[in-house]
């Protein structure tokens, strides 16, 4: 196997986290903890209470997931958000302090990084353990809900990151960022997300079935998974194409997942009589992801964070589906323009329409750009070459502690 030097260095992993490891983060939880599982490495998930990232996860569905007590914390004022954050430090540092005395036999701690958390950092330090954080998010990001205590924040963050052993960045221009805003930090290496194949394959007789229960045979089917949200622009695409899809009878729109802008767009559908040729699916099950890929012949990416590492990139990859996407640098380091996706400038979603429109009535590139890109994940970008790239660095890391 790619990663098969970490068992033998390595019996035991902790992966914490302070997510809710539902939608897109659950996918990455899971990619990692089961890429390393499959290599033989016990791994052991510390969360939130009651946030299991393996239970029954919901796809792209970030609206309403919040339970208990985190959903009222989410309703806080931001002041009182931010200082439950920091408290949580207190939990983490008992729930973490008494698993490693009772596993001696953790290998290095994994975490995905959340604002304000040090504890795991001063802990790890404390036993000598090497502690590896993945950064998705930071301080310097902006952000929906602006932070109210922001030097506090970079203050922690600015510890955290030059005292981990080591950082995972999703992308080279984040990393980028995260340097000079903070200067020197811990030695760190750039780690794209990824799509297992297993979980985004099937055959032509169940792309037929998929295909023929939506009412899509005979037309090409441009998808969409993901969040209703303004930052993902696919309420704006929505209204900028509709106005073209009379003139363009052979083509339709898959659109899977929820959000704050859905309602909006399906009452424009709605008002417009586009519901033929605009498929809104809403909130699905996780299982049923796999069905609604199958029936897509390309995917549009509206938009996405100028920094980060979209999931559905990959796994739309991963399906043998041609991506159409902002020319964000991080999607400029995975894609291929006219080998494995198209990309239009970032921003301008009159672009992005004219691109859809236009491969929609080129079949053979849609098959032809598909199947690049199903061979790419295949070799360099399922969850197992993130766990072999992590190895590595782990192994690096080891040989420069003291």
């Amino acid at each position: 196997m790619l990663n098969k030097n970490l068992s033998q260095h390595v019996s035991r992993v902790l992966y914490h986290h302070r997510t809710q490891g539902k939608a897109v983060e659950g996918v990455h939880i899971r990619g990692i903890a089961d890429a390393l599982r499959a290599d033989g490495v016990e791994v052991d998930i510390i969360s939130l209470p009651g946030a299991d990232p393996y239970a029954s996860p919901k796809a792209m569905s970030p609206t309403q997931q919040a339970t208990g007590f985190m959903k009222l914390v989410s309703r806080f004022p931001e002041p009182m958000f931010e200082l439950a954050e920091l408290a949580y430090n207190v939990v983490s540092f008992w729930r973490v302090g008494r698993y490693l005395r009772k596993n001696r036999d953790v290998g290095f701690i994994y975490e995905r990084y959340s604002l304000f958390m040090f504890a795991t950092v001063i802990l790890a330090r404390w036993r000598k353990l090497p502690i590896i954080l993945e950064v998705n998010d930071s301080a310097i990001v902006e952000r929906v809900r602006p932070l109210f205590f922001l030097r506090l924040a970079m203050v922690v963050e600015r510890w955290v990151f030059r005292h981990a052993s080591g950082l995972v960045f999703v992308s080279g221009v984040f990393r980028d960022r995260i340097q000079k805003a903070h200067g020197s930090i811990a030695p760190a290496i750039v780690t794209p997300n990824a799509a297992n194949i297993d979980k985004f394959s099937y055959t032509p007789e169940q792309r037929s079935a998929s295909r023929e229960k939506l009412g899509v045979d005979g037309h090409v089917v441009c998808g969409y998974l993901g969040a209703f949200v303004p930052w993902h622009a696919i309420d704006q695409f929505v209204y900028r194409i509709a106005d073209h899809l009379p003139a363009a009878p052979h083509l339709k729109l898959l659109l899977v997942g929820d959000g704050a802008t859905y309602g909006d767009v399906a009452a424009f559908v709605n008002k417009r009589g586009l519901e033929s040729q605009i498929l809104l699916t809403g909130r699905v099950a996780h299982d049923e992801v796999p069905g609604l890929l199958a029936a897509m012949d390309m995917a549009i990416l509206p938009s996405a964070g100028d920094y980060t590492s979209p999931v559905k990139l990959f796994e739309f990859m991963a399906c043998g589906i041609a991506p159409i996407a902002p020319d964000f640098s991080p999607i400029q380091e995975v894609l291929v323009e006219g080998e494995t996706g198209w990309m239009f400038k970032a921003g301008n979603l009159d672009a992005a329409v004219q691109s859809v429109l236009a491969f929609s009535q080129d079949q053979t590139s849609l098959a032809r750009v598909g199947q690049a890109a199903r061979a790419y994940v295949t070799k360099e970008r399922q969850w197992r070459n993130n766990v072999s790239q992590l190895v590595q660095f782990y192994l690096s890391l080891s040989k420069t502690r003291p």
